[in-house]
Parts: structure tokens; C-alpha cells; sequence
């Protein structure tokens, strides 16, 4: 029988067994400390630099993890999971982390003992089980045919997402907003159809909810400050093709034929 011969890359590392599980399980941890002081409505919030010099500040998991340019393969897996958790539920991305990084905590002891990863798997998959049991019994019913009482379960959700939020002292405002949103929404319609337009100025509590269609439009053109900016029941054309002039290339290059031609085009 031959050897198996691996070709790897210059400066890759090769380990395995139970030292590799530990080193991964420590990685893990250190990526759950760079977020565990944001969680909760008093986290902090960070302060995260990239390489060309763009300044990030956020509390936000997903956020956070997206910046830090982790490199270890195993705690990438931690971003995945907060990256998971946003595109389903759109909240608790820290907590996800946080909560991943505490199971490894406690099933490190085990792994160091000579406890085999697929037994502490087992247990882990019976733990969700019981625990899906759990909060299936204390959940809460909804009464779907109730549009107050499910209007207002959905107004405490949205405020209850937005106490770790930089607007968290006006997350009242800013939950029926959101519930507003959503309800105008039929079920063909996608949540991502909901969007969101920044203007420099003012107050939070001058924001607003557009039930249609907003367009963030600057005009420049001379004149403009004499048009009118408000126009009721207006006819709107929607055209496939571009309006404004767009300047000749610097580089043009025109042929003539013969001095006939030329002569025409100067008249």
C-alpha cells in the first residue's frame, strides 16, 4: 500500500484531534467578546476602523462581525450564524453569537476530559428539543381575527427590537411606523419592498411613513427654486429612457467626405 502524500500551501497549519477542537472552541470565544458588551439596551456601542479609513459605529452583531475581517475558520462560523439570523428574523444577532459562544464554553470541559464531539452533538440536538417543547407551552396565542390585539402584539415586538437601538427613546414612534409598514403590505409583496430614505436635517420625529412611492431627487437645473414642489394628484409617465442631456465625449471625432458637405453643415 502507498503512502498518501498532502501537497498544502506554504505557511498553512495542519493540526487535528482534540488540541484542534480547543483552539477553535477559544477562537470562538475571543469573536463572543468583541460583541458581548453591546448586547442588551445599556451595550456600548463600537468603534471600527477598516483600512481605507472609513469610520463605522454601530451595536448592531451582524454589523460589528461583518467588519473585524475574521480569518479563523472556525469562528467564521459565528459570522454565518449572525449573518443567518438577520436575513430570517432581522434581530438578535448579538444574542445568537453570545449564545453559541457559551454552549463551546461549556462543552469545552468535556472535550478536554476525552469526551467525543458527536456524544456532546447528541446531547446538544436532545437540549433543542426540550427546549422547542418548553417554549412551545409557555408560548402565547394570537387571535388572528382580532386586528387590535394583533396590532398591538406587533407594536410591543418592534418596540421591544428598537431598546438596543440608537433610537431607543423614541422607539414608540418608530414601532408604529414600522407596524404602519408592514400592514400596508399584502401577502404577494416581499418585506424588502419596504424602504428606507435618508435626509440630512431635522428631527427623528420628523420622519414619516410614505404609503406609495418615494423618490430622492435633487434638482440643479437653473431655475428650479421658481418650479412647484408640491403637485396633488398628478399624472405620472413612466419612461425606459433618459431625459437629461448628456455632454458630447471630449474626444469626438467627425469625418467629411468632401467640402460640399462641410459647407452645408456650417450654414
Amino acid at each position: 500500500m502507498q503512502p498518501q502524500i498532502i501537497l498544502l500551501k506554504e505557511g498553512t497549519d495542519s493540526s487535528q484531534g482534540k488540541p484542534q477542537v480547543v483552539s477553535n472552541i477559544n477562537a470562538c470565544q475571543i469573536v463572543a467578546d468583541a460583541v458581548r458588551t453591546t448586547l442588551g439596551p445599556r451595550g456600548m456601542d463600537k468603534l471600527i476602523v477598516d483600512g481605507r479609513g472609513k469610520a463605522t459605529i454601530s451595536n448592531d452583531g451582524a454589523t460589528i462581525l461583518k467588519l473585524l475581517e475574521i480569518v479563523h475558520p472556525a469562528a467564521k462560523s459565528l459570522v454565518e450564524i449572525a449573518k443567518s439570523q438577520d436575513a430570517e428574523v432581522g434581530d438578535g444577532t448579538t444574542s445568537v453569537v453570545l449564545l453559541a459562544a457559551e454552549f463551546l464554553k461549556q462543552c469545552k470541559p468535556f472535550i478536554e476530559e476525552g469526551v467525543h464531539p458527536q456524544v456532546v452533538v447528541r446531547a446538544f440536538r436532545h437540549g433543542a428539543e426540550l427546549a422547542v417543547k418548553f417554549i412551545q407551552e409557555i408560548s402565547a396565542k394570537v387571535k388572528r381575527g382580532d386586528e387590535k390585539e394583533q396590532r398591538a402584539l406587533l407594536e410591543k415586538c418592534a418596540a421591544t427590537t428598537l431598546n438596543s437601538k440608537l433610537i431607543a427613546r423614541q422607539r414608540d414612534f418608530f414601532a408604529k411606523m414600522v407596524v404602519d409598514a408592514v400592514m400596508l403590505l399584502d401577502d404577494l409583496l416581499p418585506l424588502k419592498m419596504i424602504g428606507t430614505k435618508k435626509v440630512p436635517g431635522g428631527a427623528l420625529e420628523d420622519s414619516r411613513l410614505v404609503a406609495g412611492v418615494a423618490f430622492k431627487k435633487t434638482f440643479s437645473y437653473a431655475g428650479f427654486e421658481m418650479q412647484q414642489k408640491k403637485y396633488e394628484n398628478p399624472k405620472i409617465a413612466l419612461l425606459n429612457i433618459e431625459l437629461e442631456l448628456k455632454a458630447e465625449r471630449d474626444n469626438a471625432e467627425i469625418r467629411v467626405e468632401s467640402v460640399e458637405v462641410s459647407a452645408e453643415s456650417n450654414e
